[in-house]
Parts: structure tokens; sequence; C-alpha cells
């Protein structure tokens, strides 16, 4: 997404698990990013922390990946890159921090889960407009079960019922319809993007059931659960935007990762990838990685 244990061993297939080949730390960094892109679209980011197996550059300054990344206005990118690392250093880190010191990890687990539950009947849209309804049956009873037996979705009791979340969202489902991912761009405040996931970011937010069911973000509810998300989101990639200090370009490795990633993600709706890895997990030796590959649940 990259990414923490009390959050994202949650956010994906737990069954799917290979662990990446190299650069583990490059990719736990540049989905931290893609986290912070979704930091004004709340609802929708919770498809985003499922972040599909790729490649990772072969050197933390690989420009010979992010050359093949549609970037027509670099420049602009660079420059907006900029202003969004700043903002999260003046606003959303010092709130992130506060609340880690002040809140037990039990406690953040739980409004993790809540958050992510949240999202689940948005999930169950894309998985039916991509033709998988035992996806959407799935996600459907994750919901019931985890808003009642969980109470209110802050006990993931789902899982534990062997039915672990599998995360669609509308860019997914137009890569599955057949939609290229069109130039890239990076937004303050959005994050990183291509044309199609911002489209998809956009019919996330607003065909989001829950949403449109308390009255949308103008309500109280609406803006607690935005909030929330914020802060919950921030807070569980905050190792990954530190590993993002390592990085030779940080932008080079933003760009390349997440566009790898998104177009994984797709590739694992359509059948054409078959692993998703786990970024909590240290890379493998050369001779574990040669026979990592699972099978497609």
């Amino acid at each position: 997404m990259p990414r923490t244990r009390s959050r994202s061993s949650r956010l994906r297939e737990q069954d799917q698990s290979p662990r990446l080949t190299t650069q583990g730390r490059r990719f736990i960094a540049a989905g931290a990013i893609a986290a912070a892109g979704l930091l004004v679209l709340a609802p929708a980011a919770h498809a985003q922390d499922q972040v599909p197996a790729v490649a990772a550059p072969a050197a933390s300054g690989d420009t010979t990946t992010a050359s093949a990344v549609h970037d027509p206005i670099e420049g602009f990118n660079r420059g907006s890159f900029k202003v969004g690392m700043g903002l999260d250093k003046a606003i959303f880190a010092p709130i992130a921090h506060g609340y880690m010191a002040v809140t037990p990890k039990v406690v953040r687990t739980g409004v993790s889960n809540a958050v992510y539950n949240l999202g689940e009947p948005n999930t169950v849209i894309n998985h039916v407009l991509q033709g998988k309804p035992k996806r959407a049956m799935r996600s459907t009873t994750r919901f019931i079960v985890n808003s009642t037996v969980g109470v209110l979705g802050l006990f993931d009791v789902a899982a534990k019922m062997h039915l672990p979340p599998r995360g669609a969202d509308f860019g997914q489902t137009f890569g599955v319809w057949g939609a290229g991912p069109g130039a890239y761009l990076y937004v303050p405040g959005m994050g990183p993007l291509n044309v199609r996931d911002g489209i998809g970011r956009t019919l996330d937010i607003v065909t989001d059931p829950v949403s449109l069911y308390v009255g949308g973000f103008s309500t109280d509810f609406g803006k607690a659960r935005t909030g929330v998300t914020i802060v919950d989101l921030r807070a569980a990639t905050d190792p990954a935007f530190r590993a993002l200090d390592d990085a030779a370009d940080p932008y080079v490795t933003t760009r390349s990762a997440y566009t790898q990633y998104r177009e994984a993600f797709v590739r694992e709706a359509t059948g054409q990838a078959e692993d998703l890895p786990d970024f909590d997990a240290p890379p493998p030796s050369p001779a574990q990685s040669a026979g990592s590959v699972a099978p497609k649940q």
C-alpha cells in the first residue's frame, strides 16, 4: 500500500500473501503516499490498502521502471509532490503522532476495523460491476457480521470465520472493463493518481452507500467519519512515510511503485496476477523467492 500489521493484513486477501522479491521498504514508502492520496477521499480509502504483487525496482533510484510511466507533466507533479509532503509534515503527521501517543494499539486496531467495515458496501458494488457475485456475497456477509457481532465493525469477526477481506474500487473496475490508466498526476492532498483512478475515486465518493444513507459529508456522522479515517490512515502508514527518507528520489520511488501496484491490482481482479505481497514481511532470499508463487484462490 506498504503497511503496518495493525491494518494491512486485514485489508487484503489473507490467504494470498507471497513475499516481495526486492526493495520491500521502497514499496512500503510508496504505499504510504498512496494512502495519503486518500486523505481527502476518506470513504474510499480501504480499497487502496489492498496492494497487489509487483516487481520492485532494482535500486532506490531506479529510472528504468519509472521511465515506463506516462508522466507528461513531471515538472508540475514534482512541485505538487513537494507541496504534498510539506502539508503532511505540517498537518497530518503531527496529528497522527499525537493520536498514536495517547491511544493504545488495541483501540487503534478497533478504529481501523470500523473504518474498513464502513467501506464494505462500496466494495460490494464494485464486485458486482466486475461480475464477481461470490466476492460480492462475501463482502456483504462480512459487512453484516462485523456490523452486528463485531460491534459496528470494531472487531473483524468475519475474518475469524474464514471470510478475509478483498478490496475493490472503481479504478479497478474501470481497469477490468479495459480502460487504460492514462497520465500520471500528483495532487497535493490527494496524492498519486492516474486519470482512470482519479475518475474512479470520485465515483467511490459519490456512490458510497453509507455516505448516501446518512446524508453525506455535511452531517455530523459524515464529518466524524472523514476525520477519523484521515487520522487512522495516516497513523497506520507512519512507518512507511518515514521509510521514504531512505529513497534516493522519493518522487520516482512513489511514482513507479504506485503505478505498478495499481496495474497489478487490476490484473488480480482479471485473474492475470496470482500473488498479493505481504509488506510486513522482510524480502526473502533469492532461493526462497524462486518458488514463492501461490495458486490463485
